[in-house]
């Protein structure tokens, strides 16, 4: 543990110095200023508040009352530096005023000691902030791994998204903003061979670790319960029986999710959907009102059984279907009506999905939330083509 000794007087560094050596506390270093104190500590310019390398000192003993910059002026430039204001700071004086003295503990000093110094007062007083950072660095080490792993779980959990498609009759891709750095949506599609694609937006119940983690059991299951089952649902059935194996004794919060799932028939133009619980998916195409995918049965781990039953809507020609969260609609004002009128309006036009305005329009934007939540939209471009014959 290495302390720093600010003070203008020489002999009061000789006597510190020597208390704490006696205390077998010698690794330290002396400065006559607030000045060499910020050079001491790798600032060359105080107050502009540039980036600083990591300090070795522990902690720092700041005399009060110095010239050219005090020691309350100096402890709150101090705060100003991201790796330094968590050094300790006791502050070194002969003042007994009481509002110097709270001035100076609002400026940052976690503590102080009066002139002339008792010896016992000075180390218990030491001891005590050393104490403190030791736990404080354990705890930000602590928090700094935990962190790293939630960025690293992050990175799997982002990789088990699908990646987008181009085929002549069928495209498909997604924007996706989670909220935190572990999210409760999941997007995921699959080829299903003769022309036909399975494709699934699930939306988890809350937020964080608990909620992540119930995705990535989801997208474990979902290539081979979509690939046996294909059905919407059978594969929503099937799906809440998985989820509803997953039992948690003494479990305090229901965990269900929403889904929509569907099967693009690009041969027969046809579309056939469940939607658990989620918001209705919007159907455009050219000169015809937009179509809600809304009929509803249950959220998916609700009941140990649902009653799911397949939707089919059909198509001509060129045409776009977008499914999203209710974290789009979620951060628009108004009542669920006009929150959802709002975003048919933004979908409409060309069935190509300009991806970057997207963004910027829906995801990017400074509307007002009453709270945070995972924002995420799948785009599919449809394209008439000839159909089967």
């Amino acid at each position: 543990m290495r302390i720093l000794i600010v003070d203008d007087n020489p002999t009061n560094i000789i006597i510190i110095r020597e208390i704490l050596k006696k205390e077998d506390y010698r690794d330290t270093a002396a400065v006559s200023s607030a000045h060499e104190m910020f050079e001491r500590l790798g600032v060359e310019t105080p107050g502009l508040f540039t980036e600083t390398g990591v300090s070795d000192i522990d902690l720092i003993l700041l005399d009060m009352m110095m010239p050219e910059m005090d020691g309350i002026e100096a402890c709150r430039l101090l705060q100003q530096y991201e790796n330094l204001k968590d050094i300790p700071i006791i502050m070194v004086t002969a003042v007994g005023d009481s509002k110097k003295l709270a001035e100076a503990l609002d400026a940052g000093a976690v503590d102080y000691v009066t002139k002339p110094i008792n010896k016992v007062e000075l180390m218990a007083r030491i001891r005590l902030a050393l104490r403190l950072k030791q736990e404080k660095d354990w705890h930000k080490e602590r928090d700094q791994r935990i962190q790293e792993e939630l960025k690293l779980a992050a990175m799997i959990q982002n990789a088990v998204l699908s990646s987008p498609i181009q085929d002549p009759l069928f495209e498909i891709d997604a924007l996706y903003k989670p909220s935190f750095e572990l999210a409760g949506d999941l997007y995921s599609w699959y080829p299903l061979g003769e022309g036909r694609y399975g494709v699934i937006l699930l939306d988890m119940m809350g937020h964080g670790i608990s909620s992540s983690l119930f995705c990535m059991f989801i997208a474990s299951v979902l290539k081979d319960t979509v690939s046996t089952y294909v059905e919407p649902e059978k594969v929503i059935q099937e799906l809440n029986r998985r989820f509803n194996l997953l039992y948690i004794d003494s479990q305090l919060v229901q965990y269900y999710f929403t889904a929509i799932y569907l099967v693009v028939d690009t041969r027969y133009k046809k579309i056939d959907y469940v939607n658990a619980g989620h918001p209705p998916a919007l159907f455009y195409q050219q000169d015809n009102p937009v179509v809600k995918l809304n009929a509803v049965c249950p959220p998916v781990g609700l009941f140990d059984k649902i009653e799911a039953t397949t939707q089919t809507i059909y198509y001509e020609g060129d045409g776009h279907l977008v499914l999203y969260t209710d974290g789009l609609t979620e951060a628009v004002e108004g009542t669920q009506d006009e929150q959802l009128d709002y975003l048919e309006q933004k979908l409409r036009g060309s069935h190509i999905f300009n991806k970057e305005e997207t963004e910027r329009v829906l995801f990017d934007g400074d509307l007002p939330q009453e709270r945070e939540d995972d924002k995420c939209l799948v785009w599919i471009s449809l394209k008439g083509g000839e159909g089967k014959e």
